[in-house]
């Protein structure tokens, strides 16, 4: 699932585009940006692609924002196999997974430090992603365990089955 939300600055908005992998709610992909140009969105994709190397027919839900609607994007998604989904016009509810990771990003991070610049964004977001949302953060769907850790788990079980069958 990917979304964008932005950050206050003093003057200024920054865009933070992140794209979440629904099974396990680790942050993916992520890109900052002072503009909602449609390829900072395309960066936190190609970032997923990269990290995960998903397989074809893999579903990738957005919103109908024209970052995610636009040539460049849509052509990323289909060079690699992607099923492009969209929520209905309007309807926040439907990508409920994106906007509860950005409820969480503002409350535990955003709204906590007083950002003066880019470089303040730039030197916290991902260390909040990385270090604190996807290495620590506990999450009631996933067995209260954060998404590295229930992700390893997975595998591991998953690991054991296939090793177990003859």
């Amino acid at each position: 699932v990917a979304d964008i939300t932005y950050i206050r600055l003093k003057h200024s908005f920054v865009y933070l585009a992140a794209i979440l992998d629904l099974f396990s709610r680790k942050v993916i992909g992520y890109a900052l940006s002072l503009s909602l140009e449609a390829s900072f969105v395309a960066d936190a994709l190609k970032m997923a692609i990269k990290q995960r190397k998903p397989s074809s027919g893999c579903i990738h839900h957005s919103d109908q924002g024209i970052q995610y609607a636009c040539n460049e994007y849509t052509a990323i998604l289909k060079e690699h196999g992607f099923s492009i989904s969209m929520s209905s016009k309007g309807n926040p509810y439907e990508n409920a997974s994106a906007e509860s990771f950005f409820k969480t990003f503002k409350y535990e991070e955003v709204y906590l430090n007083d950002y003066q610049n880019i470089d303040d964004v730039i030197e916290r977001v991902p260390y909040f992603i990385e270090q604190v949302y996807n290495a620590k953060r506990l999450h009631s769907s996933l067995g209260y365990l954060p998404p590295n850790e229930f992700e390893t788990q997975v595998k591991t079980c998953v690991g054991s089955l296939v090793k177990g069958f003859p």
